[in-house]
C-alpha cells in the first residue's frame, strides 16, 4: 500500500480518540445513549480541530449496529462501510465547489428516500459558509423539518458568514483550539506507535507552531520526519526544516535594538536569511518572545508563569534576565509595531525591506507616527538607557562607537529639538549636581514670568498638560536665563517635552507677557528631593501658589 500521511492514518475513528474537544464529545455521546439525537448540527472552529472527524464518528455512532457507551463499535458492516467511504447513508458535500441552488435541490430530492440500510441518512456539508444566498434559502425548509431519518451536519471555519435563519435551526458546537500540551501528548503517543524517536523539545515546538490545529501539527511533523528519514529527530532538525530560529537569537536581536545598533541588527537579519530561515515565522516567533517577557514582568507567581509561557526552566531564567533590560511600555510598543508588520508580511513581496524598516522604527521611536503615551514613554526609556550606557563608557575612559552614539543622537533629535535645549545629562534623566543650585536673584524677564506662571498655565488649552505643568517644579537653568521644567512622572515628561508642546508653551508665555524665553524639560528621579537641591522660581517672587490637588496627572 502507498504511503499515507500521518494526519490521514491517525484520524480519530471513535470519540475517545478525539483530543481537546471533551465538551463536544461528552454531549454527543450522551445524546446517542439517551436517543435524543438532533436533526441539524453546526460544527464551528478553526482548521484542524476535528470538525469533520467528529461528524464522521457521529454518523457511524447513530448507524452502528452495536454501539458501546455512545461510541461506534467499528466492527459491524455499517461502521466499516462508513469508514471506507462506501456507505450510501453518509453523503459528504464540499460546499466550496457545490454551492449553487441546484446542488441543494438535489439534496432536497434525495432526502425523500429512506436509507437502504441503517437508521439514518447523514449529510455532512463542509465549509457550509461558501453556499450562495440562494442555496441557503433553498436549504431552509429542509433543514427545519427534515424526515425523521435525516441528519444534517454543517461544518465551517467562518460561522459569522452563515445566515441567522440557518443558525437558529441548528445545534451549534464550537470547537476550541487544541492546547500545546494536548497536541504534544498526542504526537508523542503516535511517534511511539510509529517507532520513531523524536526529541521532546522538538515535539513541543511542532505543537506550538501548529497554533491549536492537530492536523497542522501532524503535517509539520510528517514533513520533518521525511527530511530526516531513518534518523532520530532533534530540536535543531525541526528548526532547520520549518525555517525557524532558536530562542537565543531573539535575545541577541533585542539587545541590538535596545542599543540602537542598526548595523548589528541588520547583520543578524542577514544571518537569518543566509541560513534560510522563514522571515514571517521569525517575526511571529519574536513577537511570542516579547510576549513572554511582558508576562514575566507582569506576574508575581513564578510557578504559574512557567506553565503559561511554555519554556524550560533554563530558558525561563534567560527570559527573566532579558525582562530586566526593558520596561513594559517599550515592550508593548514593540509588540504593536511587530504585530502590524506580521499582518503586512502575509501579502508582501518585499519581506526583508519591511522587516528592516520596522526594526529601525523600533530603534528610533521618533519615527513612530502613533503619538500616544506608550510611544512617548518608550522614546524616553530608550533614550535614558542609551545615555546611561554612554555615561558609563565615558567614566571608564571608553568613547562610545559612532553607531551607538548615532542611535542615541537619533532618538534625542526625534524627541527634543527647536525650543528644547540641554545636554545628554539633562535630557531624559535627573540632573545630578554635587550641591544645591543657589539662585541669588532672578533676571527681570524671568521674574515677570514667575509672577504670572500659574495664571499663564491655567489658560493653557490642553487641560491634562496644564495640570501636569501646575504640578511640575520650575527653576532657573544653569545658564542663568532659561526656564527649566522638572517633572517626576514619566508619562508627563514624555508629553510635555515634545517639541511641539514646548513651542506651544513658549508662544503662550510670549503672548501673555511679551517675553520669549527658552525652555528646558528635565525628568526628575522618583526619589529626588527637588527642594533640597533646587529653588522654584515662584518662591522667589513670593507668589501664593494655588494648585488643584483633586486632579492628578497620570
Amino acid at each position: 500500500m502507498s504511503y499515507q500521511a500521518l494526519y490521514r492514518k491517525w484520524r480519530p475513528t471513535d470519540f475517545k480518540d478525539v483530543k481537546g474537544q471533551d465538551h463536544i464529545v461528552t454531549t454527543l455521546q450522551n445524546q446517542i445513549k439517551a436517543d435524543r439525537i438532533g436533526h441539524a448540527y453546526l460544527f464551528c472552529g478553526t482548521r484542524g480541530t476535528g470538525k469533520t472527524s467528529v461528524a464522521k464518528i457521529l454518523a457511524k455512532a447513530v448507524n452502528c449496529e452495536h454501539p458501546v457507551d455512545g461510541n461506534p463499535c467499528g466492527e459491524c458492516p455499517t461502521c466499516k462501510a462508513i469508514a471506507a467511504g462506501t456507505s450510501m447513508n453518509v453523503i459528504e458535500i464540499d460546499a466550496a465547489s457545490n454551492n449553487g441552488v441546484d446542488n441543494i435541490r438535489e439534496i432536497r430530492d434525495e432526502v425523500q428516500y429512506s436509507p437502504t440500510e441503517g437508521k439514518y441518512k447523514v449529510y455532512i456539508i463542509d465549509e457550509v459558509h461558501m453556499l450562495s444566498i440562494g442555496a441557503f434559502n433553498a436549504l431552509l425548509k429542509t433543514l427545519e423539518e427534515p424526515p425523521s431519518y435525516v441528519i444534517f451536519i454543517l461544518a465551517t471555519t467562518e460561522a459569522h458568514k452563515i445566515p441567522i435563519t440557518i443558525l437558529s435551526r441548528c445545534q451549534r458546537y464550537d470547537f476550541h483550539r487544541i492546547s500545546i500540551d494536548t497536541i504534544a501528548d498526542r504526537l508523542s503517543e503516535l511517534m511511539k506507535a510509529e517507532e520513531i524517536n523524536v526529541e521532546e523539545k522538538a515535539i513541543r515546538y511542532v505543537a506550538k507552531a501548529a497554533d491549536g490545529s492537530m492536523r497542522d501539527a501532524l503535517s509539520l511533523l510528517d514533513q520533518c520526519i521525511a527530511f530526516y528519514l531513518g534518523k532520530d529527530l532533534k530540536y535543531e532538525n525541526v528548526l532547520d526544516v520549518l525555517g525557524a530560529v532558536d530562542t537565543d537569537v531573539f535575545s541577541r536581536c533585542l539587545k541590538t535594538i535596545l542599543a540602537a545598533d542598526t548595523s548589528g541588527c541588520m547583520e543578524l537579519l542577514e544571518e537569518m536569511i543566509m541560513q534560510g530561515r522563514d522571515l514571517t515565522q521569525f517575526v511571529s516567533d519574536f513577537i511570542w518572545y516579547l510576549r513572554n517577557l511582558l508576562l514575566i514582568q507582569s506576574s508575581n507567581n513564578e510557578e504559574k508563569i512557567a506553565d503559561v509561557i511554555e519554556v524550560t526552566a533554563e530558558n525561563l531564567e534567560s527570559l527573566k534576565e532579558d525582562a530586566k533590560t526593558i520596561d513594559a511600555e517599550t515592550l508593548m510598543r514593540f509588540i504593536r509595531v511587530l504585530s502590524e508588520l506580521s499582518a503586512d508580511l502575509k501579502f508582501s513581496t518585499q519581506k526583508r525591506i519591511k522587516i528592516e524598516v520596522a526594526f529601525i522604527k523600533l530603534m528610533r521611536p521618533a519615527m513612530d507616527q502613533v503619538a500616544d503615551a506608550e510611544t512617548m514613554i518608550s522614546r524616553i526609556s530608550m533614550l535614558e538607557k542609551l545615555m546611561q550606557e554612554a555615561q558609563e563608557k565615558l567614566k571608564n575612559g571608553v568613547i562610545p562607537s559612532g553607531a551607538y552614539m548615532g542611535g542615541a543622537q537619533g532618538s534625542a533629535d526625534g524627541m527634543m529639538t527647536g525650543g528644547v535645549q540641554g545636554n545628554a545629562g539633562q535630557t531624559g534623566q535627573s540632573a545630578q549636581p554635587v550641591k544645591k543650585r543657589v539662585i541669588d536673584a532672578l533676571p527681570e524677564d524671568v521674574e515677570q514670568i514667575a509672577s504670572q506662571w500659574d495664571t499663564i498655565i491655567r489658560s493653557y488649552e490642553e487641560p491634562m498638560q496644564a495640570n501636569a505643568l501646575l504640578h511640575a517644579n520650575v527653576t532657573l537653568a544653569e545658564d542663568g536665563k532659561s526656564l527649566e521644567i522638572m517633572l517626576k512622572s514619566k508619562s508627563a515628561y514624555g508629553i510635555i517635552s515634545q517639541e511641539e508642546n514646548v513651542n506651544k508653551l513658549v508662544e503662550l508665555i510670549e503672548e501673555r507677557t511679551g517675553i520669549r524665553v527658552n525652555i528646558i524639560c528635565t525628568k526628575l528621579d522618583e526619589n529626588d528631593d527637588f527642594h533640597a537641591r533646587y529653588t522654584d522660581i515662584r518662591e522667589l517672587v513670593n507668589i501664593e501658589i494655588e494648585v488643584d490637588d483633586k486632579e492628578e496627572f497620570i
